[in-house]
This record gives C-alpha cells, structure tokens and sequence, in this order.
C-alpha cells in the first residue's frame, strides 16, 4: 500500500508565493512520475505539472514561467513551486505518482487534495 501526504494549501495573495509538497510512501520500488493536477470548480481537473524519473519536465501552458517542480528522490517527494500565482490558479491541488509496488504491481496513486486560493 502506498500513500500520499500533501502540504502547503491555504489562502495566498496575487504576486506572492506558494509551496506545494507531496511526500510518498510505504510499498514502493521505484516511481516513474511525479507531480500536480488541479481542479477549479466547474471545469476538469488538468496537469499543472509533471516530473519524469528521467527528469522531463511538462508543464501546462498557463503556469509556465511561475511554477516550478522538483522532486527530492531520497525522500520520494516531489514540491510544486508557485511564484506570482494569479486568481485563476485557485483550485484543488492534487499529488498524482505513478510507481511499482514491491509486490511488482504498477499503481497509479491520488493524494486527497489541497485547496489553494489566490486572493488579495
């Protein structure tokens, strides 16, 4: 089994900053990808970003230049960085890794959501 822990949601002003963390563990053997999804209200969840093992980087277009993703491999955590967030990166913030299990299974893991809202 594994898990998902995110920190770092809340309320941030247009222009400031903001850290997103996603710590994993428990049965893992190696983790492919790491990264964000979001979801405003009304419309579909989308990839924010997105961190390869072979250190891809994708990010949507709307965030590029603002937020930054990294990963910390000794600690399987991947952090999302966002500079300069505006009103309408406001949504649910969601951890998304795919990984192998020690028991050999390919698994596809959600983290339970952290809400970000950008507002003066």
């Amino acid at each position: 089994q594994v898990q998902l822990v995110e920190s770092g949601g809340g309320l941030v002003q247009p222009g400031g900053s903001l850290r997103l963390s996603c710590a994993a563990s428990g049965s893992i053997s190696r983790i492919f990808r790491m990264g964000w999804y979001r979801q405003a209200p009304g419309k579909q969840r989308e990839l924010v970003a997105m961190l390869t093992s072979g250190g891809s980087e994708n990010y949507v277009d709307s965030v590029k230049g603002r937020f930054t993703i990294s990963r910390d491999n000794a600690e399987n955590t991947v952090v999302l960085q966002a500079n300069s967030p505006k009103p309408e990166d406001t949504a649910v913030y969601y951890c998304n890794v795919g990984l192998d299990s020690m028991e050999g299974h390919y698994l596809e893991v959600w983290g339970q959501g952290t809400l970000v809202t950008v507002s003066s």
